[in-house]
């Protein structure tokens, strides 16, 4: 079948799109347009009953949160992670529950305060500045991992890569007015893991797609999609 990605522009389904790109795989990509709350609206909740973003509809039936698409993906078309008897398998799944479960989980903390904190401002200050430091241990952790070979999981790419250089735009550009907590200088190895990706056809047809822009790791600007909106 033809998949379909819901999407919206440089979102969590980006990592999505990412992933199909690699996979060589056709997908037709649906707008959810948010500037309307389209993900809340009861179509849109009858494929994500949490009403998040992404959706990849597939012929097993809809499926809903980021690491689920992309272990599914990688299942069906046996590339992007370790297969189950590859002794490498364990590894890959801790790592790839800790950027979904952990470094993903905390960025949403980090952007959307307000939803974690309620409304005061302290309140969310002190949230932001707890978190960040929790984000930037997240981060050395991965940069640890990545030092030494080309990719994560070692010297090929994996799913893992393309869910990471998403989140690592993000710090660079969010929350606005305030990113003053990330730097991607601070992880070298990482930085290089981004770099590698640009040259990569799928990297460049996504931003094409979602208007990133030339260098949308190491160079980030806000997108400028030509259709939908980021926010």
């Amino acid at each position: 079948m033809t998949y379909r990605l819901h999407h919206a522009p440089d979102n969590a389904s980006l990592i999505v799109r990412l992933t199909l790109l690699e996979l060589g795989q056709p997908f037709d990509a649906v707008l959810v347009d948010r500037t309307r709350q389209a993900q809340k609206s009861p179509a849109y909740l009858a494929l994500n009953p949490n009403g998040l973003i992404p959706v990849l509809e597939t012929d097993s039936g809809p499926i809903f949160e980021t690491g689920a698409i992309l272990l599914w993906l990688a299942d069906r078309h046996g590339a992007l992670m370790p297969t189950p008897g590859d002794p490498l398998r364990g590894e890959a799944l801790k790592w790839l529950f800790f950027l979904s479960n952990t470094l993903h989980a905390g960025l949403r903390m980090q952007f959307y305060p307000a939803a974690y904190a309620g409304e005061d401002a302290h309140a969310q200050a002190c949230l932001r500045k707890t978190n960040a430091a929790n984000l930037a241990t997240h981060l050395k952790k991965l940069n640890t991992l990545a030092q030494g070979h080309d990719w994560l999981l070692g010297n090929d790419l994996s799913a893992l890569d393309l869910y990471l250089a998403p989140l690592l735009r993000w710090c660079a550009l969010y929350p606005l007015g305030d990113t003053g907590w990330f730097a991607l200088s601070d992880y070298p190895a990482l930085a290089a893991i981004l770099e590698r990706l640009e040259t990569r056809g799928s990297v460049k047809a996504a931003a094409q797609a979602e208007g990133l822009g030339p260098r949308p790791f190491t160079d980030p600007r806000l997108a400028t999609p030509p259709e939908g909106s980021a926010t």
